[in-house]
């Protein structure tokens, strides 16, 4: 059975700092693979303004076109929005049964993981790999079973840096893969 890590986010845009923390998860968390899933509307961002899912995908992909482990994923483009990750896990599980499902999460969601639908039944139906977010303290020893803290280190890079970047006119294209880079100009976006 093949070990499916589920990276989820917005990606808008997907940078440097999620391409090397997925490389760092692939080791650490043992995933045979990492999907990176491009959520339509997070419940907790819902006044954040998103570019187009497709155009954010597109960049997904061309971020990970070297990375042979790292998939851009659209599941969630045909479930009602918001996206809960419960409805997206259980119907993973259902269309790929020769995968196992680890949900991997910041340690600033995993703060408020409590407020997560249905978070409950992901623990106890998913394991679950918390990652260092800076500026959330995590303690290893208070984590609930099924739930484990890799040792990642902390990665560097917001999405929300290289919006503001683009926006005020300054140079970005150190903090996104260079084919990001690319789309991002030619499509004139985040200006």
């Amino acid at each position: 059975m093949l070990q499916t890590g589920i990276f989820g986010g917005t990606f808008n845009p997907v940078h440097n700092g999620h391409v090397e923390l997925a490389r760092r998860l692939l080791a650490v968390a043992r995933l045979d693979e990492i999907w990176f899933v491009v959520s339509p509307q997070n419940p907790f961002k819902r006044a954040l303004h998103l570019l187009d899912d497709n155009m954010r995908l597109e960049m997904v992909r061309l971020a990970l076109e070297n990375e042979s482990r790292m998939t851009a994923c659209d599941y969630e483009f045909g479930m009602p929005r918001p996206s809960y990750m419960w409805h997206t896990l259980q119907a993973m599980a259902r269309d790929y049964p020769d995968r196992r499902f680890t949900l991997l999460i910041g340690a600033d969601n995993w703060a408020r993981f409590d407020e997560w639908f249905a978070a409950r039944d992901i623990l106890a139906n998913y394991p679950v790999v918390v990652y260092p977010r800076e500026g959330t303290a995590l303690d290893a020893t208070t984590l609930p079973a099924g739930v484990t803290l890799a040792d990642t280190g902390l990665v560097p890079g917001s999405s929300t840096e290289v919006r503001r970047l683009i926006a005020e006119g300054e140079p970005f294209s150190h903090l996104v893969p260079p084919r990001v880079a690319e789309f991002i100009d030619a499509h004139g976006l985040y200006r």
